[in-house]
């Protein structure tokens, strides 16, 4: 069982050597590369995490060099969920992106850059949950910036670019930080494997500890979008394609967050930064929201969210108990499919509606009840309506701060419960001007056809004459794809369609049926992430598998 830990990492390597030999000359058999290489690191994902939970952690030391100088890959339950919510994520968002015709926006590019570069991404942050050193943490962190920066600009446009460069700035200069704290580290203990620094950071003194504690909280605060180091986030993603800005926000920013539960248990046990950790928590939570509520573009509004809700898991860290460590992986895996969600619900909005602007929009409800279902549910979810999977991790998160008792622990129980009203004040503010209201004036004619079986092999594209009435087009035939009509939003050009393509709308509801599966499964899912926290606080599991008894 442990050969397969490297496998979630191998598999999408090889499919992108094979992505990239094959290009745009064979695009439908590049697509089920990429779907069958995906499928297959769920697969694995489900495996691992079975066998994590029934053996304890697996390991393996590749090319059987023993630490320090091998490369030590660690699979245990908290990676194993990981690997197990972000595979689910990821193949989801890929099916969506398929239907949206994404991989090939670009024919004159010699190579199809979206597959590639989605794959590689896949393999940085499999390789971020499994990884058993600072080193290759590091490594999976560059992995996963290379491939996000590909994605971030695809088609060139000036506001990508430009939010892409904002995005490698950040990252660079989080990555310098990493690598010193790593140097430093490494200088001090003589290794960088985390079963060994788990052994020999305690003989240090308690000056050198907290410094590379607080560089290393540093690193993956900014990984995380963790307030105050969150500014870059709101203007990097909503600038993306909805399936690059729905796979960054769901899960890019839990990578972080993993990272801190990995180190702050293994390598600095005893919570010396909690109150720390809990006031940049309550920070992140109200400054975010409050971010939010200002907003009426909706992918802006949901990246406020995201910053806000990542409080919620700070929070749990630096509460930094059983009850709380398991409260904040419980809401780190339903918070990775219930944001994904809402992003892709976002792209939807905006292919049927031609905008994001939540002041344009109008009578979605009635215009399209099968996409007001699709947000209706996770946006509930996300606001932690009983009994959704929303509120039980945060009910879990609020009982461990009472339960713990201090004054910080009752003042971020106070944050978390204003900032739930505050999320379901934003969720309803998104239903009532996008849903609910009747069309403003002036709003567009829907049913510009996006894709004809002219100009794409997806199976599931709309290739029916959709009408356009009130513009003078009633009664027109298939266009080509994203052919200008006469048809504008407030005096804009827009480009939506009646009918988005099955894949985009069958791959949302699959996330939306992802997500509530958290609420019909909370029982073992519960019992599960308590003896993930459990082993995390034990650290002898992790150690001995790695180093031996």
């Amino acid at each position: 069982m442990n050969a397969l830990v490297p496998l979630p990492v191998l598999l999408p390597l090889c499919a992108t050597g094979v992505s990239l030999t094959f290009g745009t000359r064979l695009a439908r058999f590049q697509r089920f590369i990429s779907v069958a290489v995906l499928t297959a690191v769920l697969a694995l994902s489900v495996t691992l995490m079975i066998a994590a939970d029934r053996q304890g952690p697996l390991s393996v030391h590749l090319g059987d060099f023993a630490p320090p100088l091998g490369i030590t890959l660690v699979a245990d339950r908290l990676s194993g969920l990981m690997l197990t919510v972000s595979s689910a994520v990821t193949l989801s968002v890929l099916v969506y992106s398929l239907g949206q015709g994404m991989a090939d926006r670009d024919k004159e590019t010699p190579v199809a850059v979206f597959h590639p570069a989605y794959l590689i991404l896949v393999a940085g942050v499999s390789l971020t949950f499994i990884a058993g050193d600072l080193v290759n943490l590091y490594v999976g962190f560059e992995i996963m910036l290379v491939a996000s920066f590909v994605l971030l600009t695809l088609g060139g446009t000036g506001p990508r670019i430009r939010a892409g460069s904002t995005y490698v700035i950040i990252s660079l200069f989080s990555s310098m930080l990493f690598l010193t704290a790593i140097a430093m580290t490494y200088a001090a203990t003589g290794t960088a494997n985390f079963a060994q620094l788990a052994v020999r950071l305690p003989d240090l003194s308690l000056g050198v500890q907290t410094l590379v504690q607080a560089m290393l909280l540093t690193v993956f605060a900014v990984k995380a979008a963790v307030f105050p180091l969150a500014a870059w986030l709101p203007d990097s993603y909503p600038t993306a394609p909805a399936p690059v800005t729905a796979v960054f926000a769901g899960l890019l920013t839990k990578v972080g967050i993993y990272c801190m539960l990995r180190t702050e248990t293994l390598l600095f046990p005893g919570n010396r930064l909690g109150d720390l950790l809990m006031a940049v928590a309550l920070a992140s939570m109200i400054v975010g929201i409050l971010g939010a509520v200002a907003q009426t573009d909706l992918k802006r509004l949901f990246s406020f969210t995201l910053i806000s809700h990542i409080g919620y898991m700070v929070f749990g860290i630096g509460l930094a108990t059983r009850e709380a460590y398991g409260g904040a992986i419980f809401y780190v895996a339903h918070h990775i499919t219930v944001q994904t969600t809402l992003f892709l619900v976002a792209g939807l909005i905006e292919r049927r509606g031609g905008t994001n602007e939540l002041t344009r929009l109008g009578g979605l409800a009635r215009a399209a009840p099968l996409l007001a279902v699709l947000f209706f549910l996770p946006a509930m979810n996300f606001a932690g309506i009983p009994p959704l999977s929303g509120f039980i991790g945060k009910l879990g998160l609020m009982r461990a701060g009472v339960a713990e008792g201090s004054v910080w622990a009752w003042i971020l129980v106070t944050g978390a419960t204003v900032t739930s009203l505050l999320t379901l004040y934003v969720m309803a503010k998104i239903w009532n001007l996008a849903f609910w209201r009747t069309e403003p004036p002036g709003q567009a004619a829907y049913g510009t056809v996006l894709e004809t079986s002219d100009d794409t092999d997806d199976d599931d594209a709309d290739t029916g004459p959709d009408r356009i009435p009130g513009t003078g087009d009633e009664g027109v035939g298939p266009s080509p794809a994203g052919q200008p009509v006469a048809a504008t939003l407030q005096g804009r050009a827009v480009t939506t369609t009646i009918h988005p393509p099955k894949a985009m709308t069958g791959a949302t509801a699959g996330a939306v049926v992802l997500g509530l599966a958290f609420t019909v499964l909370a029982g073992p899912l519960t019992a599960f992430t308590d003896r993930s926290a459990a082993e995390l606080i034990a650290r002898r599991p992790y150690v001995e598998e790695v180093l031996g008894p």
